[in-house]
């Protein structure tokens, strides 16, 4: 349960990058915050918490934490998790994991 009372419907699946780029890249407490918001927002509602992207983005959603961004696709009961970087980074990184 997330600290709102939501029942945690969706699954998380991370690209491979994520946790061998990504989260090496942030310090001790960049990481707690985007953790937090990813189990209290993103696991219970990823449509009201997250923005969907645009133009070449488009069918990808992102979620502030700070000045971090966590990029991510809704894929049923699933979020995919494509990058989590600095706000001036994220786009150019995720354009090379796109599928």
């Amino acid at each position: 349960m997330s600290r709102y009372g939501n029942k945690m419907a969706f699954v998380l699946r991370y690209h491979p990058d994520v946790k061998s780029e990504d989260l090496p890249l942030l310090d001790s407490k960049a990481k707690q915050r985007i953790r937090r918001a990813i189990e209290d927002r993103l696991m219970s509602a990823p449509h009201h918490y997250g923005e969907p992207l645009r133009k070449t983005l488009r069918g990808y959603w992102k979620l502030r934490g700070g000045d971090y961004r966590v990029v991510f696709r809704i894929e049923g009961m699933e979020i995919l998790v494509l990058g989590i970087c600095h706000r001036k980074n994220i786009y150019k990184k995720i354009t090379t994991r796109l599928p």
